[in-house]
């Protein structure tokens, strides 16, 4: 399957770190103030999740569920953050300066493989957004056109570590293709400006914006339709947190989840939502692209948003100690709790 669409996103990278950075306080996740809300004095729970990034369609449901008063029937009044990439947010819910994170699991397994108290509550994407995307001249339609090219990757994040595992898979050496090390923010600019031929990245997500950007066609291979289909982002929490307020957990978990299949029934609400909402969001008409692709890995047509099995977990954290450099446990108690969105 191939992905064309067309979309631009205006951030500022340097303010989501400012940001980031200021979402700490007292009131964390795992401290003995944890918010709850099951307080019973009709007061409302002010909660905290910082995103995997700075906001795109993606995002949507959850401005959507603020707007529509979703997270508040459950005694939430939710504050939504910016992230700097899914391995910043996880410390920063097991550093106990947000109370809820929004992440890739393979991130996630990583951080928790080194040490670090936090679980997923539930993952909403069922199929993974990782991808290489490229400018639809460059005449690619399988893995084996990438050999002799140009890739561009960021140490650390979800696709880097899994990239040469797919190639594997897919019959290509490593070796027959150069990564080329960029930084996150440089990404699309390095593939704009010719310095790389490919770059690796969400293709839900980055490859409208490249589109956009340059009025050219741009296409992608998604790692899922080519034989690695890891679970993607979904919501995460302290281990303290799930300990000590489960209530609140549940609560967060049943008002994302609802907050997503509303946003699924009315995608062009919850862009408006999410372009009155955030401070730093697309485009709408880019908002609606990037939110409609979302809703398509959600497997809505065979399960509800963040209900995962056991099943799902053992393929991800299979391919990962197998094909990568992952050396955590393969017990998937160790990385999902599955009181909030286990399918039984």
């Amino acid at each position: 399957m191939r992905h064309s669409t067309s979309a631009k996103i205006l951030v500022s990278l340097a303010a989501a770190g400012l940001v980031l950075a200021g979402c700490s306080g007292s009131e964390g996740a795992g401290s003995s103030n944890s918010p709850s809300a099951t307080g019973g004095d009709g007061e409302l729970a002010e909660v905290t999740v910082t995103l995997n990034w700075v906001p795109y369609g993606e995002h949507a449901p959850f401005y959507y569920g603020v707007q529509e008063g979703i997270f508040e029937d459950e005694g939430i009044d939710l504050t939504i953050q910016p992230g700097n990439g899914s391995g910043n947010t996880v410390q920063q819910v097991a550093q106990n300066n947000t109370d809820f994170g929004w992440v890739d699991t393979p991130p996630l397994l990583n951080g928790i493989a080194s040490g670090m108290p936090v679980k997923s509550v539930g993952v909403f994407l069922q199929t993974g957004p990782s991808s290489v995307e490229f400018f639809a001249d460059q005449d690619i339609s399988e893995p084996a056109d990438l050999v002799g090219k140009t890739v561009g990757g960021t140490p650390g994040d979800a696709m880097y570590g899994t990239f040469p595992a797919w190639l594997e898979i897919n019959g290509v050496d490593p070796a027959d293709v150069t990564v080329v090390n960029v930084d996150a923010a440089g990404k699309i600019s390095a593939l704009i400006e010719g310095q790389v031929d490919v770059i690796q990245g969400f293709h839900h997500d980055q490859a409208p914006t490249i589109a956009n950007q340059t009025g050219r066609e741009v296409e992608a291979l998604p790692f899922a339709d080519f034989g690695m289909n890891l679970l993607g982002l979904g919501l995460i929490a302290h281990d303290s947190t799930i300990a000590d307020d489960p209530e609140l957990v549940q609560a967060m978990h049943r008002a994302t989840a609802a907050s997503f299949e509303a946003a699924a029934e009315d995608p062009e609400a919850a862009v408006a939502a999410m372009a009155e909402g955030a401070d730093q969001a697309p485009p709408e008409e880019v908002m609606l692209g990037q939110l409609e692709t979302t809703i398509e890995l959600l497997s809505l047509e065979e399960t509800s948003p963040g209900t995962n099995t056991a099943a799902q977990w053992e393929e991800t954290l299979a391919f990962l100690s197998e094909h990568t450099e992952f050396d955590g446990e393969t017990t998937v108690e160790t990385y999902w709790d599955d009181s909030f969105g286990g399918q039984r």
